[in-house]
């Protein structure tokens, strides 16, 4: 059972995130872009947070969180963008959508580990 899904369309990206958190004790699935992401979320109802990055092809990650709260129903799974968007209109509508956190990348692990182990009920 995944806790955490990464999606992400760069391989590299992706890798980063995953092998971070897998070496800090998370269990990891991975995914290429929002619409790869909703299909993990409907087989896996252990995925307690959601880590995306909002540009992708196929499904960006802001129409990924919107089908996530109002197709699946999911409001209990954490939504965090990770993203080199620093737009306030496009964080607002992430907000409006359900989004809970906003990171811009580079990724910094050390500083999201205790709010992602609470997210997923480690601490």
């Amino acid at each position: 059972m995944a806790i955490v899904l990464v999606v992400d369309d760069s391989s590299t990206m992706r890798e980063i995130v995953a092998s971070f958190l897998r070496q800090n004790g998370f269990e990891v699935a991975v995914a290429t872009d929002g619409r790869d992401g909703l299909l993990q979320l409907r087989s896996d109802p252990g995925i307690r947070l959601v880590i995306s990055d909002v540009n992708m092809p196929n499904m960006d990650g802001l129409t990924m969180a919107d089908k996530i709260r109002n197709e699946l129903g999911n409001k209990d799974v954490r939504i965090v963008m990770l993203t080199t968007e620093d737009n306030p209109a496009m964080r607002d509508r992430g907000k409006t959508i359900g989004v809970t956190g906003w990171i811009v990348k580079p990724f910094r692990g050390e500083a999201v580990l205790g709010p992602f182990r609470k997210f997923c009920g480690m601490t």
